[in-house]
């Protein structure tokens, strides 16, 4: 190669390092709230004159995991900066940093440690700025240790601790909550893992569990993982952020009869014998690959997590996260599994929110199978082997993902895995690593698509959380490629090849669908019902799960076929080996706002496309 030729190389390979660098996060950034509060900054004045109050002071007397608690405060020189921390383990305010240089503290000596759980302004409180005292009502979950309610004036970003309550704590801080089903590698098997405050030395984790009216349940030893602070890549993960995970234990439950319910609960075993036991719930096994039954689907992206008390929410950070989830759990009877592509609670640092999302989808996940992908707030980190090299994740380098939700990847540090649920298969990839040609993503890629027998698994689904293939959103058309920097260039021939159906992505938080797409262009003028040979894939974008919304380009592209710029979540149902509806629904009020179908037989899979086609001969 001459000269010139290397110069060329070297710009591009330049130019596509600064792509991918402004690709770092969603086109439109959110802050995490907590981030707001400089608690490096606080300073500590105690004031005889100032008070907090919390009741009651002890939480789930009667087994409950979430709690309302009412605050009471009041202050002899109100102000509108004045605000109401809630922190968790109680004693925030006494000791030292540990460690302050080691574990990467960007600042001197603070006199607090540690972030808030969650907090609230004082004058959400009516006429607290008048009278000087108010009362504001916050939910708490059980997160392993007692809390304490912290009043500060000087606003977010110089606070001063005035006032501090009393601790109050759940009867059982260290009680197993939260369980998350997932489909392990096989159809026949299924996971659950819950959180708890109980070492495995202190007391032995299990799942106890059968088949709906079976006599003799069968128990199940679970494993038990954690991590800490040093396994976070950077603050406020290390620093302000940090906070201890509990312990995470996953059991397998094997041998699953299809679409049999199933009956199961979570307990820890204590050195006595006695049993403490976690809530009791029940599943329906998956189906057999291929199996001919009804099978409903649910895929969206970037939920987020937002708070029922109304505290955090002042930047309307995720503002329509609670809907979707009120409406998944609503529908609970209507669907069969739920794949969430990336982008879940947005704790990018502050680890206490991962146990408020799991709280907070725990009526889905202990009934439903719940799968992930990784996005850009749950791995991104400079230096730490990614393909984006920015700090979307607030230091969490994808620990906190990987620990808390069980997947069937080969290595949970590589975030690709394929789910065959039935009728369908699901090829998850992980947008945050290298997924182009030659990388050990694409070969999953590619192994995950030749292999499913398409007569049996006709509905073939490829998703990850970064758009890889389309879409129409303000930032991406700035960019002139409607893409990820080299997003579709070398996944675009693998679809086609393998006849993808539908491809899904998230992080643009919005809805969008395609035409039948190959290479820029609509293989068919059809909107709403595709019938026959399927030219092209489908590309939708359905990160609307509930963070701030992200605005499209005004410029409408040929192949946009329906754009919604709300919250909602995608429900796919076969009905059979030929029939498909797709249906986009809105969080709001869970109608139906976008749909199509599809209706095509096994010959129709099989048949050639342009850049599909098996040699043939001529020979008799």
């Amino acid at each position: 190669m001459g000269r010139g030729g290397a110069a060329a190389v070297m710009a591009a390979m330049v130019t596509l390092a600064a792509a991918v660098a402004a690709a770092s996060a969603s086109p439109e950034q959110g802050v995490q709230p907590l981030s707001k509060i400089a608690i490096h900054r606080a300073t500590v004045d105690l004031q005889a004159s100032a008070y907090v109050r919390a009741t009651p002071t002890l939480l789930g007397a009667k087994g409950e995991d979430t709690e309302w608690v009412t605050v009471k405060f009041g202050s002899p020189n109100p102000s509108s900066g004045d605000w109401i921390g809630v922190f968790s383990p109680a004693d925030f305010d006494s000791g030292v940093c540990s460690n302050p240089r080691s574990e990467g503290w960007p600042y001197e000596q603070p006199a607090l440690c540690t972030a808030p759980i969650k907090f609230q302004y004082a004058n959400y409180s009516a006429n607290y700025m008048y009278w000087g005292k108010g009362n504001i009502r916050f939910q708490l979950i059980n997160q392993r240790y007692d809390f304490s309610f912290a009043l500060f004036t000087g606003g977010v970003e110089n606070p001063k601790l005035i006032a501090v309550s009393k601790p109050i704590s759940f009867r059982n801080p260290n009680a197993p909550v939260y369980p998350r089903l997932a489909q392990g590698n096989s159809y026949d098997e299924m996971t659950v893992t819950w959180t708890s405050g109980y070492d495995i030395s202190e007391a032995y984790p299990f799942v106890e569990w059968g088949m709906a009216g079976a006599d003799r349940p069968t128990r199940t030893a679970a494993g038990t993982l954690t991590f800490n602070r040093g396994s976070m890549c950077g603050e406020p993960a290390r620093t302000v952020g940090w906070r201890d995970p509990g312990f995470i234990h996953t059991a397998f439950m094997r041998d699953l009869w299809p679409n049999k319910e199933y009956y199961y609960k979570v307990g820890h075993e204590l050195p006595d014998g006695s049993v403490v036991w976690g809530k009791p719930y029940t599943f329906r096994a998956p189906p057999y690959p291929g199996q001919n039954s009804l099978q409903r689907i649910i895929v969206f992206g970037d939920m987020g997590k937002a708070e029922r008390d109304g505290s955090n929410e002042f930047a309307n950070y995720q503002p329509g996260s609670l809907n979707t989830t009120d409406r998944l759990v609503e529908d609970l009877d209507n669907y069969d599994i739920v794949f969430h592509i990336g982008d879940l609670p947005y704790a990018n640092g502050y680890l206490s929110q991962w146990d408020q999302f799991t709280a907070q989808v725990a009526d889905i996940t202990a009934k439903k199978p719940y799968m992930i992908a990784s996005g850009n707030h749950e791995r991104d980190w400079p230096n730490t082997g990614g393909f984006f090299d920015v700090e979307d994740s607030g230091g969490e380098c994808g620990v906190p993902a990987e620990t808390y939700y069980y997947y069937p990847a080969e290595n949970r540090a590589n975030f690709w895995y394929k789910v065959d649920y039935g009728m369908f298969r699901f090829c998850i990839a992980d947008s945050e690593h290298d997924w182009r040609e030659g990388t050990a993503q694409y070969k999953f890629i590619e192994h995950c698509l030749s292999t499913v027998d398409r007569k049996h698994q006709p509905w073939l689904i490829f998703a990850t959380h970064r758009v890889l293939g389309y879409s129409s959103n303000e930032w991406y058309a700035m960019e002139g490629s409607f893409e990820e920097p080299e997003g579709r260039e070398s996944l675009q021939k693998l679809w086609q090849k393998y006849r993808v159906d539908i491809a899904f992505f998230g992080h643009v938080h919005n809805y969008e669908r395609t035409c039948p797409l190959y290479q820029g262009q609509c293989m068919s003028k059809e909107k709403s019902h595709y019938s026959g040979t399927m030219n092209g894939t489908i590309f939708v974008v359905a990160g609307g799960g509930g963070s701030h919304l992200s605005d499209y380009t005004t410029a409408i592209p040929k192949w946009s076929i329906f754009r919604d710029h709300d919250f909602g979540f995608v429900k796919l149902t076969a009905f059979n080996h030929s029939s498909l509806l797709f249906e986009y629904k809105k969080s709001s009020d869970g109608e139906v706002y976008d749909s199509f179908t599809v209706e095509r037989d096994y010959r129709d899979v099989l048949s050639c496309v342009h850049d599909s086609c098996w040699p043939t001969t001529l020979a008799t």
